[in-house]
């Protein structure tokens, strides 16, 4: 079969199949696959390629737009030196991934402000996308504010559906939500909601045995903790503050220790809980 082809209207055949790249790069190629000799499958695989890779790179870029992420704060700037019992190893295993998304594992984040809570759980975020994952960053007040709008139209559960879209969904300072019963509601059902399906990663300065502080309801407590800490990898970073380490000029001797979720019990290394 005999096939005329217009090659002046390529220009226009690409836009209309939303191949940009292939559009701007076509000719380049086109020169140098004539000077080299390259069959024709090598000359389309290498745009479609192209084409695929900018399409990734526009894919990140819209997701690090969404996720919010705190700028500059990545597992390069992050001193792990600081919390050395904060395994590097074992962290850039979560930001790769590593199956505990899919399973709808959690991660929390505990120790005093200023020991590296946010800057690590953002450096994780920020990997995260680059992985492939989708990832939202948000302070929890805020959250618990927009989820309170939510109900106030009846669209709270549409609402906590929509953040179903992220892999992973960062509460970043916990401990700050008011303890009242319309803010902590909304907050244990979006903890309900995403239970062993989708994941949250939680930073708070207060320990379970002070979360009474933020659920007015014991009972709402006790269930709120059962359902983040059951397959859950729990890191505590009790160091002092960088923060005021730099405003007084001296050096810190850091310490971090992790828990064991089931009992809560100081443990050596950081733990998970639930299948592995």
């Amino acid at each position: 079969m005999s096939i005329s082809v217009d090659i002046a209207k390529l220009p226009l055949l690409l836009t209309e199949l939303r191949l940009p790249t292939i559009k701007q790069f076509w000719e380049e190629f086109a020169e140098r696959a004539d000077m080299e000799g390259w069959p024709a499958s090598r000359f389309l695989a290498t745009l479609a390629e192209l084409e695929l890779a900018e399409r990734e790179r526009r894919r990140i870029q819209r997701h690090l737009v969404a996720a919010r992420l705190p700028s500059g704060k990545t597992l390069d700037t992050f001193d792990f030196s600081a919390v050395p019992m904060v395994s590097k190893a074992h962290v850039m295993a979560l930001a790769a991934g590593d199956g505990w998304l899919d399973q709808g594992k959690n991660l929390l984040f505990f120790g005093p402000p200023g020991g590296g809570k946010t800057h690590l759980s953002a450096a994780l975020g920020h990997t995260l996308i680059d992985n492939g994952f989708r990832v939202l960053f948000t302070r929890t007040t805020d959250l618990v504010q927009r989820l309170q709008t939510a109900r106030q139209d009846l669209a709270l559960a549409s609402a906590i559906d929509k953040l179903d879209k992220y892999d992973l969904l960062i509460l970043d300072d916990l401990s700050y939500v008011e303890k009242s019963q319309a803010e902590t509601s909304v907050l244990f059902e979006l903890i309900a909601a995403r239970y062993e399906r989708r994941s949250l990663l939680i930073t708070a300065n207060q320990p379970f045995g002070q979360w009474d502080r933020i659920f007015p309801d014991k009972a709402m407590t006790i269930a709120a903790i059962d359902r983040l800490v059951h397959h859950a990898t729990i890191f505590e970073l009790n160091v002092e503050s960088y923060r005021r380490r730099t405003a007084v000029g001296r050096d810190a001797a850091p310490s971090a220790t992790t828990t064991d979720a089931d009992n809560c019990r100081p443990a050596t290394t950081t733990s998970e809980t639930g299948d592995n």
